[in-house]
């Protein structure tokens, strides 16, 4: 039996939480999995976007374990049939304390939790992001316009927050008011107003947006355009002189204009309000104690073009103690980026397919997310499965 395997031997639900927490965060880990089965309970931390399962909870203290963990969440301790969530703060015994969001979710087995790390040190700093020089100055002006949309796209848990996080940075907070809404709010940052939007009180995005206007803001930051009333309200703020960031679950720059179109908003208001859209993924890096160098057996393809010819040197995981035996450490950003321009403009008032955009993009050699990634596998930052795998 490992030792993934084996149970706590401290039948002590206090201690085991604390040393499930310290321990999360020495892996930075982003969450804690809790899953009831049948002779154990197990735990699972996600490290670098991957489940890798750690000591699991024997199950006559199981119970004990997830009722603390309501308690401190404020939920209903005798509720076990209905899916519950709450947040509360750990000293867990390190030198600050850790703000987490606890989510429980009943199953045959009983009640799975899972607790989502909101850690302030987790912001990452812009040229951090995995962007190269060209594209972080790029980027860099845009965000320094008095006005505008800039739209983040990509799938849940593809780094789209962080990204605006990091772009935040480069404002001047002191000379400009910036205001955000969130759901929830995963990085306090001190220097900002930030609102947490809650449906059941009527504080959604977009009634939060209508209001955040009439504080006289600069900028504004919206966690997730989810409806079209949203993407309106912001669309018109970004014409009437206010820098908007936002993300939508898109899987490149073409389907989010495409995305934004569908949602009924009038084209003119699209094509005269974005600035720019930006796709990404997020892929781990190769641990740099135990990467090997291996040939490609076959050509990397995208689309009609190889990528990488087969007999190219890449590098490879191995795994090692530094790395939890997985062969990485860390993660870095790919990006796609669409500066709007008048060509752009002209499609999206057109309201053109999607094949359009596609011509567009390819005429002007701007990279595919596939693309990009495989300049970091050049580089012997990450490899071909990774890249493949986010970009499929």
């Amino acid at each position: 039996m490992t030792s993934a395997h084996r149970a706590y031997v401290e039948n002590d639900a206090v201690y085991i939480l604390d040393d499930m927490v310290r321990r999360a965060v020495a892996l930075a880990a982003s969450d804690i999995h809790i899953e009831p089965k049948r002779d154990r309970v197990m735990v699972r931390f996600r490290v670098d976007g991957t489940l890798i399962e750690q000591l699991s909870i024997p199950l006559d203290v199981a119970p004990q374990v997830v009722s603390r963990i309501k308690v401190l969440a404020r939920m209903d301790i005798s509720e076990r049939r209905i899916p519950q969530d709450g947040q509360f703060t750990l000293e867990a015994g390190l030198p600050f304390l850790v703000n987490l969001r606890a989510s429980t979710f009943p199953c045959t087995q009983g009640e799975k939790v899972v607790l989502r790390l909101l850690l302030g040190q987790g912001l990452i700093a812009f040229e951090r992001l995995g962007m190269d020089a060209e594209m972080q100055r790029r980027m860099h002006d845009l965000v320094a316009r008095p006005q505008g949309f800039v739209v983040a796209c990509g799938p849940t848990g593809s780094g789209k927050t962080s990204t605006l996080y990091a772009f935040l940075q480069l404002v001047d907070t002191a000379r400009n008011n910036v205001i955000t809404l969130e759901d929830p709010i995963e990085v306090e940052l001190y220097t900002i107003t930030q609102g947490q939007t809650n449906t059941r009180t009527g504080f959604t995005f977009a009634a939060g947006l209508r209001a955040a206007l009439r504080q006289d803001p600069d900028i504004i930051l919206v966690g997730e355009m989810r409806d079209a009333e949203t993407a309106g309200i912001a669309l018109q703020a970004a014409l009437t002189g206010h820098l908007v960031m936002s993300t939508l679950h898109t899987s490149d720059v073409v389907e989010t204009i495409v995305r934004l179109v569908d949602l009924g908003i009038e084209p003119w208001i699209i094509a005269n309000a974005l600035t720019v859209v930006l796709a990404q993924r997020l892929v781990r890096v190769v641990c740099p104690d135990c990467r090997e160098l291996v040939k490609l057996e076959s050509d990397v393809w995208d689309n009609d073009e190889v990528l990488l010819p087969a007999g190219a040197e890449v590098v490879k995981p191995a795994g090692c103690p530094s790395c939890h035996q997985t062969g990485y450490r860390g993660r870095v950003g790919i990006f796609q980026v669409l500066e709007i321009d008048d060509d752009v403009r002209a499609l999206i008032k057109a309201k053109a397919s999607s094949h359009e955009y596609r011509t567009l993009l390819h005429t002007r050699k701007v990279p595919s997310l596939r693309r990009a990634g495989m300049d970091k596998v050049e580089a012997g930052v990450t490899t071909v499965e990774e890249v493949l795998r986010v970009t499929t």
